[in-house]
């Protein structure tokens, strides 16, 4: 057997790549959906939980407690949208053992969502940005002194006699690393928030003077400060650098966390485990690279002080088109916003002639199209909410209501019959299947599962059944207590398939179906399965199921 091609090997685990990739971007879909608001309170319900799977009536009941603009979703639209999340990857199906009491109680809950990891962090990082969408981030200056700190004292730790103890050098690494990262975050943040900001072109003299005074202020003292520490930071990490690697080994000698978790022997177990900062040799290598050039490309202080020399330089272009508009040279800011006070103090109508006089914005032509015969259109009906007339392409590209070319044929749906002819010829052996699949198994029911088809036609002959039923008063039931019901020819049958039940109420009976969608209890129930062309005197026309 030939072994692949290393060629052939290196496409697909590119394709592998891609596929992943694909798979984790489909998790983002449902934030920009047409019903994105619904997904999100479905999201919120979920990430309120931990290790909850929830059915369909417990979400709908949380999202009418919270009023939002889920609130007014029914049981089958909320299914829809939950099935929707699930091929989208942000929930998964959980499997639940189902007791129920009604046969619409456990439609309604045997099927149970729960929350994907990916789902989960899309939606938290989702609302972060929901919750503080054009604010401006401080910076955490004050990490970085930290930061300075806890580099020197672990670098003296470790390079002292006997090293550093592992539960000490463990916290200290993790302290670090959140130290670290919360600066770092902030500063991208910030500086994310300044770009946004600078690159404005309608800064008014009152804002020019407050973004004039952040830049010399408050970004000459980050910049200074990392200035500052940067070289220290450096040096205490050159000095800590050939010590990593056993300091990192001393520390999973120390505590493994979850690489337990890894493959091991016959590598079917594929999870995956993300450390915690400053567990992996590369976060080392990103806390160095952060300060010091080590690949050539240069280090994030020197994309610092290159970011903040061009928020100086737009600070100064701002400077220069505001000089430029007080001469009249350029800007018509001044046009635009007393046109945007016209239409704000105009009458609806007056506002229509302003936005035909400054933009050439005339009336609507309207062509002789008669709508539909059926669709009747009252003349006061706007043409924005109206129905909408197919115009010919006759009459749209050339002006001319005449017919060109031969007359079409009329259309042959025979292939369309004989598919909805299979089709139905399916579903029919389908049914009978189940049928064949019900008698096959009747009286021992509780050893076997049934497929979805089985448990779906015996549900339906039971639900039929239970309609079908007469309610007769039990003897000597007339004295204290509740009142007690006896079932009186509680039957159904598919003359078509041939199958008849039965059912019966009997005190203390427990009868329990195993199928593939779950299990379904009956109480003090009991089912008599049989064909309809026989006897119960035949011995297989009815099998007691209890």
């Amino acid at each position: 057997m030939e072994a692949p091609a290393p060629g052939a090997a290196q496409n697909a685990a590119t394709q592998d790549v891609h596929s992943e990739a694909r798979r984790r971007l489909d998790a983002y879909t449902y934030l920009s959906a047409p019903e994105r608001l619904e997904h999100l309170a479905i999201m919120r319900v979920f990430c309120g939980t931990l290790l909850a799977d929830l059915a369909v009536p417990d979400v709908l009941a949380k999202l009418r407690q919270d009023e939002g603009s889920a609130a007014g979703l029914d049981a089958d639209t909320l299914t829809v949208r939950l099935e929707q999340l699930v091929k989208w990857g942000n929930l998964l199906r959980s499997s639940h053992t189902v007791k129920a009491s009604s046969i619409s109680e456990y439609q309604r809950s045997r099927a149970r969502y729960q929350l994907s990891k990916l789902g989960e962090r899309i939606q938290r990082n989702a609302d972060g940005v929901l919750a503080e969408a054009d604010a401006a981030r401080e910076v955490s200056n004050e990490l970085l002194a930290l930061v300075e700190r806890g580099l020197r004292e672990l670098a003296e730790l470790v390079t002292a006699p006997g090293g550093v103890e592992p539960q000490d050098g463990l916290e200290r690494v993790s302290t670090l690393f959140v130290q670290f990262t919360e600066f770092a975050d902030s500063i991208r943040d910030f500086y994310a928030y300044l770009g946004q900001v600078l690159a404005r072109y309608d800064l008014d003299s009152a804002e020019y003077q407050g973004f004039k005074e952040l830049l010399l202020d408050y970004v000459e003292a980050i910049t200074e400060d990392v200035a500052f520490r940067g070289p220290r930071i450096s040096a205490a990490l050159d000095t800590l650098w050939p010590h990593v690697p056993g300091l990192l080994a001393r520390l999973d000698a120390h505590a493994q966390g979850l690489t337990g978790l890894s493959p091991q022997g016959d590598g079917r177990m594929e999870t995956r485990v993300q450390r915690s900062r400053g567990r992996e040799f590369a976060d080392w290598e990103g806390l160095r690279g952060w300060f010091s050039d080590t690949d050539g490309q240069g280090s994030q202080v020197d994309q610092l002080r290159d970011a903040t020399l061009r928020a100086l330089q737009s600070l100064l272009a701002n400077a220069k088109r505001m000089l430029r508009s007080a001469t009249g040279e350029m800007s018509r800011r001044k046009d635009l916003l007393r046109l945007a006070r016209w239409f704000e103090e105009a009458a609806p109508q007056d506002a229509h002639d302003i936005a035909v006089a400054a933009f050439g914005l005339y009336g609507a032509r309207h062509l002789g199209i008669p709508p539909a015969t059926d669709e009747v259109v009252p003349a006061s009906t706007s043409w924005w909410i109206g129905p909408v007339v197919e115009v010919p392409v006759a009459l749209r590209e050339r002006g001319s209501r005449a017919q060109r070319g031969r007359t079409s044929t009329v259309e042959d749906h025979s292939a369309q019959k004989q598919r909805l002819q299979e089709a139905a010829r399916e579903r029919a052996a389908a049914r009978a299947a189940a049928a064949d699949e019900l008698r096959s198994v009747s009286g021992r029911f509780a050893e076997v599962r049934l497929t979805s088809a089985a448990l779906g036609l015996l549900l339906e002959l039971l639900a039929t059944a239970l309609g079908n039923a007469q309610l007769r008063r039990r003897a000597g039931t007339g004295g204290e207590g509740a009142t007690e019901f006896d079932l009186d020819q509680a039957h159904s049958e598919d003359a078509e398939l041939g199958i008849r039940l039965t059912v019966r109420r009997t005190a203390g009976a427990r009868c329990v179906l195993h199928s593939a969608d779950g299990d379904l209890l009956l109480d003090d129930l009991e089912l008599y399965v049989g064909r309809t062309s026989s006897n119960p005197a035949d011995g297989d026309a009815e099998v007691s199921v209890s």
